[in-house]
């Protein structure tokens, strides 16, 4: 059986491929780390590395006990901080954020429900944009999202939907389709359509500006955004057309702008995101208040 630090040795060495700055990460001499691999090697019978003057490179062998150990070694560490965080309690700060002003009074309602069960977690609420939702979550900069779905990709996580609105399409209001009481997502192939920022999910893109009609058509782009608010500008100059969700009538009125109802089109969910990797008790007790939160403002307890 191996120890901690003999494993611990053994990957850093996989990882750094040089023995000093091995022996630098882990707070040892270089010859302690020689030592280590020399006796791991023993054990194992054959040769963990190839060492010469100028490189140090994993053997066939030693390539595939360290993709074999890492995985092992991190899940190790996740069920003790796991272990700490439920024997903590929810404690320390948790950072949520929201995209698009109407999703603000639903978070607001979870974060003071969530400080009332639990008082030791301080919560900070921020707001991001189109631009920087993404990164924010994977920098870790962010723990929590609100935001529309899909949010896929980068081993992120989509919890239960929390909101749903119709869809509507903004259009300037000289457009021709501003004096119409409703459209069919069809009239997306007529008209160019505005655009999310590149860093936004292709899976996000094909729910809200699709490449082709329901019927197979192809859709226009027109230029692209970096915030919602700069995307409804480009509308209003009549560079394009944008299907929105309905409650974008009430956070963003606008005297160029208008909302035309899409009847075909299927409803706009949000709820929160996050990274995988990042689902601690905290954020598991968040996401529960925000549920409960969401359920008592539909029915009109809230």
């Amino acid at each position: 059986m191996w120890e901690r630090h003999e494993i611990e040795a053994f990957l850093t060495l996989a990882e750094e491929l040089h023995f000093g700055r091995t022996a630098e990460r882990l707070g040892v001499t270089t010859g302690r780390i020689s030592q280590v691999i020399g006796k791991l090697e023993r054990r194992v019978g054959a040769r963990l590395f190839e060492r010469t003057s100028r490189s140090v490179r994993p053997t066939a062998i030693g390539r595939r006990l360290a993709d074999d150990l890492a995985p092992l070694v991190a899940g190790i560490g996740e069920s003790v901080r796991r272990a700490v965080e439920a024997g903590r309690g929810v404690s320390g700060e948790l950072r949520v954020a929201f995209l698009g002003e109407w999703t603000a009074p639903l978070l607001l309602k979870a974060v003071r429900l969530f400080g009332e069960r639990h008082p030791g977690c301080r919560v900070e609420v921020r707001e991001v944009q189109l631009f920087n939702s993404r990164p924010s979550l994977l920098d870790g900069s962010v723990d929590l999202l609100i935001a529309a779905y899909p949010f896929d990709g980068d081993g992120l996580v989509c919890g239960p939907v929390l909101l749903t609105e119709r869809r509507v399409l903004a259009v300037s209001a000289g457009h021709p389709l501003a004096r119409e009481e409703q459209v069919s997502a069809e009239v997306l192939g007529d008209h160019a359509v505005v655009q999310y920022p590149a860093v936004t999910s292709a899976g996000f893109k094909r729910d809200r500006t699709p490449d082709l009609t329901p019927a197979g058509r192809p859709v226009p782009k027109g230029p692209v955004g970096n915030t919602f608010s700069e995307m409804l500008t480009l509308v209003a100059l009549g560079r394009g057309v944008l299907p929105v969700g309905e409650h974008s009538r009430r956070y963003y009125p606008r005297p160029d702008l208008v909302y035309v109802p899409i009847h075909d089109a299927p409803p706009i969910v949000r709820g929160l995101v996050w990274r995988e990797s990042n689902t601690t008790e905290r954020l598991r007790a968040f996401v529960c208040a925000a549920t409960e939160a969401a359920a008592t403002e539909a029915a009109g307890t809230g």
